[in-house]
């Protein structure tokens, strides 16, 4: 597991997909440090790394990466961690899309090809 402050390049995340998944790598954003913890099998253990870091839950959200694919299917807004009703999230997906362009901001900011 890893959390990325800085830059993570596509390649190494090709490598992350490799050995595990074999096409995708999950992640875990947190939208107000503007940080992913990524490289790992479930969502809630990248999600425990992060609250061990200082990240708060209601700033938590999983998504997945898809390195081979371009454009709006790189990133999966899917992941147990993402049901919370008390945030008016019912579904595993990201229901806000205030929230998920900000996500894709944060990922446009750490992950480059």
């Amino acid at each position: 597991m890893k959390i990325i402050i800085e830059i993570l390049l596509l390649g190494e995340l090709e490598q992350m997909a490799a050995a595990t998944f074999g096409n995708l790598v999950k992640a875990v954003v947190d939208v107000d440090k503007e940080i992913i913890a990524v490289d790992a099998e479930l969502h809630s253990d990248l999600e425990a790394l992060l609250l061990g870091n200082g990240s708060k839950q209601k700033s938590l959200w999983g998504i997945n990466f898809y390195p081979e694919i371009q454009g709006d299917n790189f990133v999966e807004f899917d992941s147990m961690i993402n049901m919370r009703p008390s945030q008016g999230n019912r579904s595993l997906g990201i229901e806000s899309e205030e929230m998920r362009k900000k996500i894709i901001a944060i990922v446009a900011k750490r992950i480059k090809r």
